[in-house]
């Protein structure tokens, strides 16, 4: 029940099955962003804890192979994880990535938690403009600014946007904070549309006080508060022509990460429908920290893993079976380091096979069984203390 909006149930998916019996399914692999040159901006989202870090580096590394311009990679999560992942510190700059000539990367705050230009104590105002006794008149119209739905994270996300504009990058791709805060991000065009007409609206009750205003706030203007409107407009027109870019399916796409469990694939769906709703191309989900029964020894609770698994990357391709679905493995450490992100990238454009590399099965089983041995060993030494304990007490009584 809880996907009939895009399956439309176990009915859907099964028809969905029936029909695909009429065409392949499409490749498995990322190859489809890494040939679309034309593709400016590349977002990765999904749900906390899915690997889209890792899935947006190695993203990233490839585009930096297959493009003869500069790459940039942005993390618009205030976690960031980038320089964890490269190992490598980065900041609000962009960053050349150590190893790559042609791959920058830098971590931005877009959730604008605050936004000095639209806040400023009456304590700190400039002498000489005529502002004398208006104190609280000007904390509430800046408070009044400040609060405008969405202002934060459009000025924040506003200014790196026009600083991309700015430089010459062939693609660039953000590295997203969880489902809820990207959605946010993506809503900013109409919050702020509508927000903004309302706080126009009350230009004409707020009179000679937006003078003062636009003065605060840095900004000059023939009129009363001509300044200000005139800042607030240049930043709507910014994220409009951001907005006009990223529903070009042709300029931007959306990369889903998600896990195969039942919560992940949950989230996905509403990022989906989010997406298609406003008017963002996504057809690339890439499903991570997938076990692939040739990987898995005797272990029963892998085994019922493996099994739990199948059944959810199964409604996957049932449920998008017009999508490229890209399915990489679990693995024993993690993916930190030019290294290792370069080998778990050759997940994203060829087909992981599932075969186990020479000598690792038998390791990986040796390990697991002595581990095995070793707790077995502890709970009968246990057991046996126990029931000497409880000899001991018999005999004395």
């Amino acid at each position: 029940a809880v996907f009939e909006s895009a399956g439309g149930g176990d009915d859907a998916a099964s028809a969905g099955s029936s029909d695909s019996e009429f065409f392949d399914p499409l490749e498995p692999t990322l190859r489809n962003v890494l040939d679309q040159r034309e593709l400016k901006w590349i977002f990765v989202g999904g749900k906390g804890g899915v690997g889209k870090t890792t899935t947006s580096c190695c993203l990233s590394i490839l585009l930096s192979q297959e493009r003869e311009g500069d790459v940039l990679l942005i993390s618009t999560d205030p976690a960031h994880n980038l320089s964890d992942a490269f190992q490598q510190k980065f900041c609000g700059e962009p960053t050349r990535v150590e190893g790559f000539p042609n791959l920058f990367a830098m971590e931005v705050d877009a959730s604008g938690k605050t936004t000095p230009s639209f806040a400023g104590p009456s304590a700190s105002m400039p002498s000489g403009l005529g502002m004398e006794g208006m104190g609280e008149e000007l904390d509430f119209l800046s408070d009044m600014a400040a609060s405008i739905p969405g202002i934060d994270e459009a000025t924040s996300f506003g200014e790196v946007m026009k600083q991309v504009e700015q430089m010459d990058y062939s693609v660039v791709v953000f590295d997203t904070a969880p489902t809820g805060h990207t959605l946010k991000l993506l809503q900013l065009p109409q919050v702020f549309d509508k927000a903004l007409d309302k706080f126009l609206g009350s230009k004409g009750l707020l009179g000679g006080m937006l003078g003062p205003l636009a003065s605060l706030l840095g900004g000059g203007g023939d009129g009363p508060g001509g300044g200000l409107m005139s800042k607030v407009e240049d930043m709507r027109q910014l994220v409009h022509r951001v907005k006009e870019q990223f529903s070009d399916p042709d300029l931007t796409t959306f990369v889903c990460v998600c896990i195969p469990e039942f919560l992940s694939l949950y989230e996905t769906e509403r990022l989906v429908q989010d997406l298609a709703e406003f008017e963002i191309d996504s057809h690339n989900i890439v499903i991570n920290q997938v076990l692939f029964p040739e990987r898995v020894c005797s272990s029963k609770l892998l085994m019922a893993r493996v099994r739990m698994q199948e059944k959810y990357i199964q409604q996957y391709e049932d449920l998008y079976e017009d999508f490229h679905i890209v399915k990489t493995p679990l693995l024993a450490e993690e993916v930190r380091g030019i290294d290792k992100l370069k080998a778990f990238a050759q997940n994203l454009c060829e087909p992981y096979s599932g075969e186990q590399e020479e000598g690792d099965s038998d390791e990986v089983s040796q390990e697991d069984q002595v581990l095995a041995l070793q707790q077995q060993v502890a709970k009968l030494r246990a057991k046996c203390a126990r029931l000497e304990k409880d000899l001991a007490t018999s005999q004395q009584q």
